[in-house]
């Protein structure tokens, strides 16, 4: 496919260096222009996902039989965490932000939440960072708090600490006896906890923006030292989305936008493009959890209990997933064993049986079952609804007119659609990102987990640039459409598994508090 005549005169040599630098191939950008062009169609929901309806209820009977199955995993160096831990402080702390917009005086007009955080200051682990600051400035901390002078403290905190444009894995989140914790540090903690081999290795990787990446990684190694965990060595590092994966930027007519100096406008285009990050990694069973969803040492068993619950499902999944395709790829294709099959894929991994499935001959079944069982697995948590935004778990309509599971998110649904809406906003459950998931097929080789992406799964948005409008293309995401060709478990796990902090007075929850003394 060659791309439009008038796209293709109006890519300058400049233009096509600078797409070359990038490692964007112009058949991607012609693909990305086509996306604009067409535009993103909505999910097609059917129902949200329920217990024994798509949404798995596990039995305490259960719990043994997959405890053994990721111990083998876990013996065996094969599991890993990766964590998703580009963002920044923005977000957690817009209503500081606001307090500064308000005026310069000493005392802004208190607010709810700025009452809340200022009345339990000394409560965050960052206390003791933001008071020794202020010292250095000739300031003390309690004095200021005394006279309601918090424009100096707030400008200590966001911008000499930084926390306004820190990444929120290297903030100071828990308090512990004579020393804190960062985000990135509890990760490491938890990594040591369920997934250390039996040689003493835990395997953890961060993505992180570039240029933070130094920084995540100075942090990481001095982790090693301070946590001074023993018999635990980590395999631990850190890797930027890369600029490959960026999307072009197009005016509200379509056209290629351009900067300033008439150069191609490029956008980062979301956690979908992690997906490359986590191909590369070639890893095995690897879990994916949100670089803020931690809890202090006292509340981690709950935590590591159900990951190694989640872990053992999928490894009994593959097990099973793999004999499968061991017997069927060796030409055994009974009617006897296509029926087993399809009746176990049926109930444990949602398999929608194609049209005309009783006119195909034995050959033909045994090849389509091949091909659809043999693809990547992820074994998702899902807790009960709480009040965050975010996606939950959903039966989508196919194109082929077939049903499956899908994460889906409110950007997916269509507004003007109440029916679709209704249905949406009837989940009982929710998506907190707690998932495992298998990237190596039955001969150990590591997925192409590109070739199982939903391309109609992206989001178009409205951005500007330097008091232009423009569009940008978010790729599917991660846990969205770049895992929607993927086999998809869905398992209710405990609300108090899901902790996630989105501003900093989520920081004074009893969830990220120290346990209270006797």
């Amino acid at each position: 496919m060659s791309l439009p005549v008038e796209i293709e005169t109006s890519l300058t040599t400049r233009d096509r260096r600078q797409l070359k630098e990038r490692g964007i191939s112009v058949q991607t950008l012609e693909n990305q222009l086509a996306t604009f062009q067409r535009g993103i169609p909505f999910a097609k929901l059917k129902r949200p996902c329920r217990p024994g309806d798509g949404l798995n209820v596990l039995r305490s009977s259960d719990t043994p039989a997959l405890i053994q199955n990721f111990e083998r995993a876990r013996t065996a160096g094969r599991i890993m965490k990766f964590v998703p831990a580009s963002g920044i402080g923005t977000r957690m702390f817009k209503f500081l932000e606001a307090a500064r917009l308000r005026g310069t005086s000493g005392a802004p007009a208190p607010t709810e939440h700025l009452t809340r955080f200022f009345s339990n200051l000394p409560k965050f682990a960052f206390y003791h960072d933001l008071k020794n600051v202020l010292s250095g400035q000739g300031r003390q901390l309690d004095r200021l708090l005394a006279g309601n002078e918090y424009h100096p403290v707030i400008d200590a905190l966001l911008d000499s600490l930084n926390y306004a444009g820190l990444p929120k894995g290297l903030m100071a989140f828990h308090r512990y006896t004579g020393t804190t914790r960062t985000p990135i540090e509890e990760h490491l903690v938890e990594a040591a906890d369920y997934a250390k081999d039996d040689d003493g290795r835990a395997r953890v990787h961060f993505t992180v923006s570039p240029d933070h990446q130094p920084a995540v990684q100075q942090h990481i190694e001095k982790a090693r030292h301070a946590l001074g965990l023993n018999h635990v060595s980590w395999v631990a590092g850190c890797s930027a989305q890369k600029p490959s994966t960026d999307t072009i930027a197009v005016t509200m007519n379509h056209g290629l936008f351009r900067d300033s100096e008439n150069n191609l406008l490029f956008r980062p285009a979301g956690h979908g493009a992690l997906l490359s990050n986590l191909h590369e990694l070639h890893g095995d069973v690897v879990f994916i959890k949100n670089i803020d969803n931690v809890v202090p040492d006292h509340l981690k068993e709950p935590c590591s209990h159900y990951q190694r619950i989640l872990g053992g499902l999928l490894v009994g999944l593959q097990d099973t997933v793999f004999s499968f395709l061991t017997q069927l790829e060796s030409g055994a294709t009974s009617p006897a064993l296509l029926e087993r099959i399809t009746e176990w894929a049926n109930q444990s991994l949602a398999l929608a049986i194609p049209n005309q499935w009783h006119e195909r001959t034995i050959p033909q079944k045994a090849r389509w079952l091949f091909t659809w069982l043999n693809r990547p697995i992820r074994v998702c948590g899902m807790v009960p609804h709480v009040n965050q935004p975010g996606g939950g778990p959903f039966w989508v309509g196919q194109e082929d007119g077939a049903t499956s599971l899908q994460i889906v998110e409110a950007s997916q649904v269509d507004p003007d659609s109440p029916a679709q809406q209704e249905v949406f906003a009837s989940s009982t459950h929710f998506n907190p990102v707690d998932m495992v998931c298998g990237v190596r097929d039955y001969q150990g080789r590591p997925f192409h987990l590109d070739r199982f992406v939903d391309p109609d799964t992206g989001f178009i948005a409205q951005k500007s640039y330097k008091g232009k409008e423009l569009k940008a293309l978010e790729l599917p995401g991660l846990w969205n459409g770049g895992m929607a060709n993927w086999h998809s478990v869905f398992v209710e796990i405990p609300r108090e598994t899901f902790n996630p902090v989105k501003t900093v007075l989520d920081l004074l929850s009893p969830e990220h508090q120290p346990p209270e003394r006797p």
